[in-house]
């Protein structure tokens, strides 16, 4: 059996820096880009969420019909509490990726809001994900019209509950929290991808039956035993199966992925909570098509410029897309949502804040 995953299998190519301002090269989203705005209060923390949202389709040259396969999701008082407010981006892939992607939109939030009803969403928010996202994995497998054999989707969540911030993640698409430290936005990861760069992941699916392995490194072309990969340098270290060449996934954890799951790729997320301070000015969810070519850093940095979320939603896609036409002649599914933290009796102070970051990054 052939790798089928898609995008997972396509070797990722050195990067070559980020280049010039957001949104050149002529193609791709411009302006807000056709970005959303919303608002919602947090009675409960004395908050007011400004969000954006923004979708830009891959450019698949080999398929021009090809929809996307990113999905997401705002629900601001969500299971009708005002105090709970739910983001998430589904990054699909596989044949099949794309109803994937679509199911699991559908099935967290309807099995978290079990989870708020019996109030364990709040009391336990990560035995709470957890179960939500296991059990929509579970459902994935036994829905009718959905073949998740060889597909499935990236996860990430993340519940604003009161004055905090619960983030679920399974795969590699991402959130991340712009924080004021020092007279500058540091970005603080609400998420960590799995991967198996990562040591822990790695043994974990080892320890399950798994090789991991370079696609170089399964066609002989270098040392199976190595294990000097470079993140941005070449294909990365890849699952796959004792006795056959799948299912190739650059993941070691997602929704679906039923033939994965022998070797070790799970649907069990991994939750951080974080308390809001004053200093928490935003966060970002996203799927990997924007953090392919941009780091965690460089995506804060680029919020920090603009006060309005659309503005920066529209011009981190704009520039992820023409960094991936740098290095590519396609792009990826490319999904952002960017939620602005204010105090709702003082909204100016975050105002200013943006104001001077502004400033530091001119």
């Amino acid at each position: 059996m052939g790798c089928t995953q898609g995008k997972c299998c396509l070797p990722r190519h050195p990067r070559r820096g980020s280049g010039g301002g957001a949104g050149r090269g002529g193609r791709g989203p411009g302006g807000h880009g056709g970005a959303t705005l919303g608002r919602a209060a947090v009675p409960g923390a004395g908050l007011v969420l400004e969000h954006a949202t923004l979708a830009v389709a891959g450019l698949y040259p080999d398929s021009p019909g090809r929809e996307s396969q990113d999905e997401h999701l705002v629900a601001s008082r969500f299971a009708g509490d005002p105090d709970l407010h739910l983001f998430a981006v589904f990054d699909g892939h596989g044949a099949a990726g794309a109803a994937c992607a679509r199911f699991a939109r559908d099935a967290l939030p309807r099995l978290l809001a079990a989870g708020a009803e019996s109030g364990r969403l709040v009391s336990d928010p990560a035995a709470a994900f957890r179960e939500a996202m296991v059990a929509a994995n579970a459902e994935m497998h036994a829905a009718a019209g959905v073949d998740d054999s060889m597909s499935g989707t990236t996860a990430v969540a993340a519940l604003v509950a009161a004055g905090a911030i619960h983030v679920a993640n399974v795969g590699d698409s991402r959130a991340v929290a712009g924080v004021w430290r020092a007279g500058r936005v540091v970005a603080e990861d609400l998420s960590w991808d799995q991967t198996p760069f990562r040591a822990d992941e790695r043994a974990r699916v080892k320890a399950c039956g798994a090789r991991v392995m370079s696609v170089e490194q399964v066609e002989g072309m270098r040392d199976p035993e190595s294990e000097g990969w470079v993140p941005d340098e070449g294909d990365p270290p890849r699952v796959w199966a004792r006795d056959g060449l799948y299912p190739g996934t650059a993941f070691t954890r997602s929704l679906g992925d039923l033939a994965a799951e022998g070797v070790g790729v799970i649907a069990e997320p991994e939750v951080k909570s974080v308390e809001i301070t004053p200093a928490h000015l935003f966060f970002v969810v996203a799927s990997d098509g924007v953090f392919e070519f941009l780091s965690s850093q460089e995506v804060v940095d680029m919020v920090a410029m603009y006060q309005d979320p659309r503005d920066a939603c529209s011009a981190i896609a704009a520039e992820s897309y023409r960094l991936w036409l740098e290095h590519e002649n396609r792009t990826d599914d490319i999904t952002i949502i960017i939620v602005h933290i204010r105090d709702s009796e003082n909204v100016l102070q975050g105002v200013t804040k943006w104001t001077t970051a502004a400033a530091e990054h001119q």
